[in-house]
């Protein structure tokens, strides 16, 4: 005779049973990521989600998911506030996430930190409103470039790095530079293979510096298209070494020909700072400051 309590009549709930299990509530996260984008095929995940990634194509989006998903105990998925290239790195990285199952920020930081790799961490993590879009939300992005400009190539610092042994006038490049600023079509300086809709955006500030042998170029807009930063720093370097005047980025700006455009310069010199966000958003999602406008 069969052991199972009898079915419950129809109409009629089961007394023994408990209530219904009702859906975890997702909860917003906000997190800062720092990283070595050296040894990486840059931060778009490559396969599907979930799917492990084959070997020569580790992502920093697809480490970053399996390491989320492992404190989770669900898969995560996240967006960023800009997708870097193979070999770029970021200070600043700002990704978001869903998640049913709650963390205390020590938790997520750390807890996600120990599965990533050393060139990877998570620097801060608070839970955020529920309309809070990493990239979305974000006005303004803010990227830096470095070389050494020295007769001799670095060495320990060549991942971080890009390198010109001809002396650059960094005094030209950033008045070259300033041609570049306000809302532009910057199609001479973007990739054939961009696929945004269009090439107008809008560039913030633009500067250009010494420091002994380092040259620093940074600048901030309101979004960058495909190559866009290591673009023009490639034709501001034709400016820096005397190959053209200072009057050529504004001919190439006009001209919005990316075939007569300077080279584009190496990744390993490119970092990317970070979003920021306006005031409102970062005090409704608890943001660091050094991501508010």
């Amino acid at each position: 005779m069969s052991s199972d309590p009898p079915a419950a009549a129809a109409g009629h709930s089961d007394p023994t049973a408990g209530p219904s299990a009702a859906p975890a509530p997702v909860q917003r996260y906000a997190m800062g990521i720092e990283y070595d984008g050296s040894e990486f095929s840059g931060w778009q995940r490559l396969s599907k989600h979930g799917e492990p990634e084959r070997e020569g194509e580790i992502t920093l989006q697809g480490t970053l998911e399996a390491a989320l998903s492992f404190v989770a105990g669900v898969p995560i998925e996240t967006i960023c506030a800009g997708r870097t290239d193979a070999g770029v790195h970021a200070s600043g990285q700002v990704v978001h996430f869903d998640s049913p199952v709650r963390r205390d920020p020590r938790g997520w930081v750390l807890g996600t930190t120990s599965r990533l790799p050393p060139a990877m961490c998570v620097r801060w993590c608070v839970p955020a409103a529920a309309d809070f879009h990493a990239r979305f939300s974000a006005r303004a992005r803010r990227y830096r470039y470095r070389l050494l400009n020295h007769p001799v190539r670095p060495a320990l610092q060549r991942q971080y790095l890009s390198w010109e042994r001809r002396r650059l006038d960094a005094d030209a490049m950033h008045r070259a530079g300033q041609a570049l600023l306000g809302e532009n079509d910057f199609s001479a300086f973007r990739t054939v293979h961009c696929q945004a809709p269009h090439a107008r955006r809008d560039l913030q500030s633009l500067r250009v510096w010494r420091d002994e042998d380092v040259v620093t170029v940074e600048v901030q807009a309101n979004a960058f298209l495909h190559h866009m930063v290591r673009n023009i720093v490639g034709s501001l370097l034709v400016v820096g070494r005397g190959e053209a005047p200072e009057a050529w980025i504004a001919e190439l700006l006009a001209g919005r020909d990316r075939t007569v455009a300077g080279p584009t310069a190496p990744p390993q010199g490119l970092i990317f700072l970070g979003p920021l966000y306006p005031d409102q958003t970062c005090a409704l999602s608890g943001l660091p400051k050094d991501v508010s406008l």
